[in-house]
C-alpha cells in the first residue's frame, strides 16, 4: 500500500553505526538464551517470516538487533519477528529506534517498532509506533482482530527516541528528535488490552523475500503506578486529517498544541484548514507549519460555528463584536477585513452555507434556554425564518450539496439522533436509531456520505473530552460505519469537515496528559 515517503533521518547513533555493515557478523545465537532476549521473555515469528526471524542483545551495547522478512505490518494481518515480555496494567516502552544498514537498496516501507500486542495471532489488536524506512513515523492500531488496521502519521524528522504509552486504555506517543525531552505529538488513540498482553520490539521487512535489520537501544520498559497524589493534567488539541476509505484508515497530524482549539474548515483550494483558538480565527497549511491569525476586524470571542460559502469568497463566523455583547453571526471576506452582522438577535450560532451562498443556516437556543431551534436568513441580511419549533434540542443544520435536505441532530424522539428535512423545515425523517447520542452531521461533497460522531457509552449532553466515534453514513441505505474513534465531543467538528474531494475529512481530537508525562526525559 503506498505511503507518502518522507525522506530525512535523525543521526544514528554510534551504536547503529558500529553494527551497521558488519551487521551480518554479529553472532545472533552466540549467546546463552536468557542474554539473547535481554529484558525480554521470548521470541516468535507472527504470522509468516521465511527464513525465520532472529533477535540478539549484546549486553555491552545495551543494544537489541533484529533480522526479518515478512510481507507487511498492517491490513487485516500481520507479518514480522517478536521480541517480546507479557506485561500487565498500564506500562511505557522506550527505545532509540532505526535502521543499522543504509546502504544499497530498501523498501521504504520496512518497519522497526515498539508495540503492545494482545496476542500472538497475526491478526491480534495491537498498537505500536512505527518507524519506516522512508523517515515516516506512525502510530498504527488495530481496534479488532482481524479488522484493519488504522494508523495516525507524523510528516516529521526520523525520531531518535521514542515512547509508546499505555494508560488505562489511552495509548499515547512520545518522541525526541534532537535528545530533547521525550514530548507527546498529538498522537494518541483510545484503545483496550486485555490483561497480560505482549511488549517488545519488532521488525518487518515489507517484503517476503527479503530480511531487513531493526535496531534498538537503551530500551526501558517500566510499569507505570498511579501517583501518590492525583496528577495534574494538561490539555492538547491536535488537528488531523484522516481517508474514509476502509481499506485507508490514514490518519496525518497538522498541528499540536497544548491549548484548546476547535472545528477546522478546509479552503476550497485543499491548502489551508480554518479553526478557532482563543476567541480568534487561525488558518494553518494542511501539510502542516506555524498558524496564523486571519483579520476579522473588530470581531472577538469567536467560537467553533463558522465557515466558508461555497464560492470560497466569504468567512461566516460567530463572535461578539463591540457594543453587541452576545455571540451572533457575522461574515467577512475570507482574506480577512471588516466583519458584517448578518443576524441582529445574540445567540446565533452559525452552522452551514446553502450550496448556492444565499442562505445561512444557524442556531438559537430557546429564551428559557432549555432546547434550541434551526434558523435560515439570506446571507446578504433580512428577515430569519424557523424551520424548526419547540422546546426539546435542534442543533448542527447543514445542507446536502443538492440542496434536497437540510441534516440536523435531534432530541425529538427521545434520544440525541440524526435527522434530515426538506430545506423549508417540512418532512423531518429521523435516519439513526441507535440511542447512542449521535451529534454534528456533515454531508460529504457528493452527497453520498454523511459524518457524525456519537459518544461511547450515551453519554448524555453534547461535552468535550470524552471518547467518541466518527462514524460514516451511506445516504443510499442509512448504514453506518465506525472512521474511528477518539477523545473529542464539542469542538471536534462542530463545522462542515469534509476535503473538497471528499475523500478525507479534518478533525480536532484531545489528549488529556499527566503534566510531569509531557515533558518527560530520560
Amino acid at each position: 500500500m503506498l505511503r507518502r515517503s518522507i525522506l530525512r533521518f535523525a543521526a544514528l547513533p554510534a551504536f547503529f553505526l558500529f553494527y551497521g555493515f558488519g551487521f551480518q557478523t554479529l553472532p545472533l545465537s552466540a549467546q546463552a538464551s536468557k542474554d539473547s532476549r535481554g529484558i525480554f521473555e521470548g521470541q516468535s515469528d507472527i504470522g509468516s517470516v521465511t527464513p525465520p526471524g532472529k533477535a540478539a542483545y549484546d549486553p555491552a551495547a545495551d543494544a537489541y538487533i533484529i533480522a526479518s522478512a515478512g510481507a507487511n505490518l498492517w491490513s487485516t494481518a500481520d507479518d514480522f519477528h517478536f521480541i517480546w515480555k507479557r506485561v500487565a496494567g498500564d506500562v511505557s516502552l522506550t527505545a532509540d529506534i532505526g535502521f543499522p544498514v543504509v546502504a544499497g537498496v530498501h523498501d521504504p516501507h520496512r518497519k522497526a517498532i515498539l508495540i503492545f500486542r494482545q496476542s500472538l495471532d497475526t491478526g491480534s489488536i495491537y498498537a505500536d509506533t512505527a518507524q519506516h524506512g522512508s523517515g515516516l513515523t506512525a502510530l498504527q492500531y488495530r481496534r479488532a482482530p482481524g479488522a484493519t488496521t488504522q494508523d495516525i502519521e507524523l510528516n516529521i524528522e526520523a525520531p531518535r527516541r521514542v515512547r509508546l504509552e499505555k494508560r488505562g486504555d489511552t495509548i499515547t506517543l512520545f518522541l525526541s528528535r534532537n535528545g530533547e525531552p521525550l514530548h507527546q505529538v498529538g498522537a494518541s488513540i483510545k484503545l483496550h488490552l486485555e490483561g497480560p498482553f505482549y511488549a517488545g520490539l519488532g521488525v518487518c521487512a515489507h517484503n517476503r523475500n527479503a530480511v531487513e535489520k531493526g535496531a534498538f537501544s537503551k530500551v526501558e520498559l517500566k510499569q507505570l503506578t498511579p501517583p501518590s497524589v492525583p496528577a495534574k493534567l494538561a490539555l492538547y488539541s491536535t488537528l488531523q486529517t484522516i481517508e474514509i476509505h476502509e481499506d485507508a484508515r490514514r490518519a496525518t497530524v497538522v498541528h499540536t498544541q497544548r491549548a484548546h482549539f476547535e472545528a477546522p474548515n478546509w479552503t476550497r483550494d485543499s491548502k489551508f484548514l480554518i479553526f478557532n483558538q482563543d476567541g480568534r480565527m487561525w488558518k494553518i497549511p494542511v501539510s502542516g507549519g506555524t498558524p496564523e491569525p486571519i483579520d476579522i476586524g473588530a470581531a472577538d470571542d469567536c467560537t467553533g460555528s463558522h465557515g466558508l460559502s461555497p464560492d470560497g469568497q466569504l468567512l461566516a463566523i460567530t463572535c461578539t463584536t463591540p457594543g453587541n455583547p452576545g455571540r451572533r453571526v457575522y461574515i467577512v471576506p475570507s482574506s480577512g477585513g471588516a466583519p458584517r452582522m448578518v443576524t441582529e438577535r445574540p445567540d446565533s450560532y452559525w452552522h452551514s452555507w446553502s450550496p448556492d451562498g444565499k442562505t445561512i443556516l444557524f442556531t438559537r437556543p430557546n429564551p428559557t434556554h432549555v432546547g434550541g431551534n434551526i434558523y435560515a436568513i439570506p446571507a446578504a441580511g433580512g428577515a430569519e425564518t424557523a424551520l424548526t419549533t419547540g422546546t426539546g434540542i435542534s442543533d448542527d443544520p447543514d445542507y446536502s450539496p443538492d440542496s434536497k435536505y437540510i441534516y440536523f441532530n435531534s432530541d425529538r424522539s427521545g434520544a440525541m439522533e440524526i435527522w434530515r428535512m426538506s430545506p423549508d423545515g417540512t418532512a423531518p425523517q429521523q435516519i439513526t436509531f441507535d440511542k447512542r447520542n449521535n451529534w454534528t452531521p456533515h454531508p460529504s461533497p457528493d452527497g453520498k456520505s454523511v459524518v457524525f460522531y456519537s459518544y461511547e457509552n450515551g453519554v448524555p449532553g453534547h461535552p468535550a473530552n470524552k471518547g467518541i466515534a466518527l462514524h460514516i453514513l451511506s445516504t443510499s441505505n442509512l448504514k453506518s460505519r465506525v472512521l474511528v474513534n477518539i477523545v473529542g465531543g464539542s469542538g471536534t467538528m462542530n463545522v462542515p469537515n469534509w476535503a473538497p474531494d471528499g475523500e478525507r475529512l479534518a478533525f480536532v481530537s484531545y489528549q488529556m496528559l499527566p503534566e510531569q508525562e509531557t515533558g518527560s526525559s530520560e
